[in-house]
């Protein structure tokens, strides 16, 4: 187990070392593919370039998350991360749009690319690095228990993906079909797109508090605490691993008060017990007869 101070300090080196390589690997595809003319590795090399700026993002949130509650801000900091999320989301929609233009614009040229050796030796060093990227950063995830991690790991897997394509593309363009070369830039916007799309929707429903875990299981746990005869209007809200907890408790309204606030204790217990990611649990007792209709 780490303390929370060692475990930010962990997550943000990984994060640190993580940005570094992808900062390398995304000017090498950029600044080849400019060199050769070669839109979809360009494109391919700005996509890299947002994985850099998302572990930015992702640095300054950890930076931010790390901060206690304050007057100001009584349920933390966390959202200050989402509220980034959705910056790094529309500039990703800028990046996908300029990447089309580019590619229209080469299908009214009809210019030919270069292809040369370096080209693939570029395309496949990238590869390798971003397999170790991945792979070394989930492991760090799975370690720290980090959803950062965990999520950037799966963003940076799906690079690799794209990379095979531009290498696809490539081959084609050295067999003499250069048109190729922009319907590879295209797709690869629309993978962009995507995930800009989906960090979004992601972060509306966090801003919304869309509700984060199955009410229903919940109440089957804080039932199964004895002394409870029943529970309701349970609501949660918050990003994974900072979800916020709130409900209703019934017990016996004979029940003594220093034994119905120990049942409101154990019933917080019992749901970080079986829930990950709970940052605090707000329990109202309350006689059982009075339940309102």
């Amino acid at each position: 187990m780490y303390d929370i101070e060692s475990r930010f300090r962990q997550i943000r080196n990984v994060m640190i070392y993580i940005l570094f390589l992808n900062l390398a690997v995304s000017f090498a595809k950029i600044a080849y593919g400019m060199y050769t003319n070669v839109l979809s590795m360009q494109s391919d090399g700005y996509h890299s370039l947002f994985d850099g700026v998302s572990n930015i993002v992702g640095l300054i949130g950890i930076q931010i998350a790390a901060k206690p509650p304050d007057k100001e801000h009584p349920y933390g900091h966390r959202k200050f991360e989402t509220l980034a999320s959705i910056v790094i989301a529309v500039i990703l929609a800028v990046v996908a749009f300029e990447i089309v233009h580019s590619a229209f614009n080469r299908f009214g040229t009809g210019s030919t690319p270069e292809v040369t050796v370096i080209s693939f030796a570029v395309m496949l060093g990238t590869m390798c690095v971003n397999y170790g990227v991945t792979t070394y950063e989930r492991r760090r995830g799975i370690e720290l228990n980090s959803e950062v991690l965990l999520a950037d790991s799966a963003h940076t897997k799906s690079d690799i993906y794209v990379s095979l394509s531009v290498i696809i593309g490539l081959v084609a363009i050295h067999l003499g079909y250069p048109f190729i070369d922009p319907i590879v830039s295209v797709l690869i916007a629309l993978v962009i797109l995507h995930a800009g799309a989906e960090i979004i929707l992601h972060s509306v429903s966090i801003l919304a508090d869309e509700s984060q875990i199955d009410t229903e299981k919940i109440a089957n746990v804080v039932r199964n605490v004895e002394g409870v005869i029943d529970c309701h209007k349970i609501r949660t809200r918050g990003p994974p691993g900072n979800v916020f907890v709130d409900l209703h408790v019934e017990v016996d309204p004979e029940m003594t008060t220093y034994k119905s606030h120990t049942i409101s204790h154990i019933v917080q217990y019992r749901i970080r017990e079986n829930f990950d990611g709970i940052e605090d649990v707000l329990v109202h007792i309350e006689p059982a007869h009075t339940r309102s209709v």
